[in-house]
């Protein structure tokens, strides 16, 4: 027999019960929502904290949960020991499987055109780039495509090109993933971080100036979570031996506020195709541009300075007779394997775009008008907005959780929250002598939280994670 002496309360549901069952766990999945939901099977109503003997609760016994107590008779509860079932029941129904906050959606399109690349005898990068790249170029309204092994690879190549050398300061956001500003390490330059503003999340023309410096040579603007900067005006505040990289890396499907997308505004911007992305080939990325010139010396770098590629090489042999390197090359390049998928992906952003759409207006309608309320990044349901990542500021001074202590709930229940980024600034690897606090990414550091959100994600794992927060929350 199955017996518990107490039970520990969290208002509204139960948390501990001291009982592990075959039996319990088999019928959790059945009956547990049904209890939770249902609030009149109850007699009467549970504690609002603290603890209560099985005498103190009890269920009626509707046709539902009569069914449950015989089927429980055969597998040992006597029909005295019901409600210790039905305690365990009551418990909210946890998802089986991890959500993550981002997860690829791949269908048999995809299958089917990886599948012909391996079969072709070519899996480099090839004619499936070529046409991945035109493409592409063609969605961004940018004249050229430059296919990478990565989106750090395209920035860069990206600050390489433009002449980016020791000595140089390169202005970025704090709040931002670690490549962005390792790419001027990588080149010996400074990155030198800017602070953001509070709704957007974003760096803004105002924060820009205030680290302007003779030396500054380059300014990457980050689109965090597909949110499209205005990098026009920000091209008016610096000067002109300054360039602009732009870190789209979240905003594939991205547009500015006149309607252009993010990789038209002439600026080397750079894309990636990470496992989560919203345009996925695993790994890679892409720098869209216009100039020629700097078209032509991106595809060589990324073959170690070569001015032929693999696969001119493979299906023109003679292509290759006197050749000769002139500059230091990487081994950066793209593959073929990758951008068939990619070709894919591109043609079914319509259908991402709005699944996205659907999912963060759902969180918007549920959890905005919530007590407490979540504040949401600024403009996350405007049309322009990609959703990459849907980032809330927690109202810390309004519950009684720490964001990481959220965090960790909602992973114990299978929700994978996350946190997009811890400030770089404050790291050992940029610990600067002269580094000032940058007060609004300090605070939003602190409060920020990104929930799941992808192409692969429906209503139901969407309303999963609104009730799990709203539990934890009240």
């Amino acid at each position: 027999m199955t017996s518990v002496e107490q039970v520990s309360f969290f208002h509204p549901t139960f948390r501990t019960l001291h009982c592990h069952n075959r039996f319990l766990r088999n019928f959790g999945n059945q009956i547990g929502h049904f209890l939770y939901t249902k609030r009149e099977n109850w007699t009467c109503d549970p504690p609002q904290g603290g603890s209560a003997s099985l005498s103190q609760v009890q269920f009626r016994q509707t046709p539902k949960i009569r069914s449950v107590i015989l089927q429980g008779a055969e597998c040992g509860f006597h029909e005295g020991s019901y409600s210790t079932i039905f305690f365990q029941l009551a418990n909210p129904m946890f998802r089986k499987d991890y959500l993550p906050f981002g997860k690829p959606n791949f269908s048999d399109e995809e299958v089917a055109a990886i599948t012909k690349v391996m079969r072709s005898g070519w899996v480099g990068m090839g004619p499936e780039t070529a046409g991945f790249e035109q493409e592409l170029a063609d969605y961004l309204c940018a004249r050229y495509v430059v296919a990478v092994s990565s989106c750090t690879a395209a920035m860069f190549l990206s600050l390489l090109v433009q002449g980016i050398k020791p000595g140089d300061e390169v202005i970025c956001p704090s709040l931002t993933w670690c490549s962005t500003a390792n790419v001027a390490l990588y080149l010996g330059a400074k990155p030198i971080f800017c602070d953001v503003d509070p709704h957007t999340f974003c760096v803004t023309p105002e924060r820009v100036q205030e680290k302007l410096t003779p030396k500054t040579r380059a300014v990457m603007v980050v689109h965090l979570g597909g949110m499209a900067v205005e990098v026009e005006k920000i091209r008016a505040i610096v000067p002109e031996k300054v360039v602009i990289i732009e870190d789209a890396a979240h905003a594939l499907g991205a547009r500015y506020k006149n309607g252009k997308p993010v990789g038209s505004s002439g600026n080397l911007t750079c894309f990636s195709f990470y496992a989560n992305k919203n345009l996925s080939t695993g790994e890679g990325g892409a720098v869209a541009l216009f100039d020629p010139e700097l078209a032509d010396r991106i595809r060589s770098l990324r073959q170690h300075g070569m001015p032929v590629d693999a696969w001119k090489r493979f299906s023109h042999p003679t292509s290759t007779i006197g050749s000769e390197l002139t500059e230091l090359g990487y081994k950066m390049n793209y593959t073929d394997l990758q951008a068939c998928i990619g070709r894919v992906q591109l043609k079914r952003q319509s259908e991402f775009h709005a699944i996205r759409l659907g999912i963060a207006k759902y969180y918007y309608q549920h959890l905005q008008g919530a007590l407490p309320a979540l504040h949401f990044q600024s403009n996350v349901l405007h049309p322009n907005h990609a959703r990459h990542l849907l980032m809330v500021r927690l109202p810390l001074e309004k519950i009684n959780l720490s964001r990481d202590e959220l965090l960790l709930k909602l992973r114990s229940r299978n929700v994978g929250a996350s946190i997009h980024y811890p400030p770089l600034h404050t790291m050992p690897l940029y610990a600067y002598e002269d580094q000032q606090k940058l007060s609004n990414t300090e605070q939003l550091c602190q409060s920020i939280m990104t929930l799941p959100i992808s192409a692969s994600m429906n209503l139901e794992d969407v309303d999963y994670v609104v009730r799990q927060i709203k539990e934890l929350l009240e």
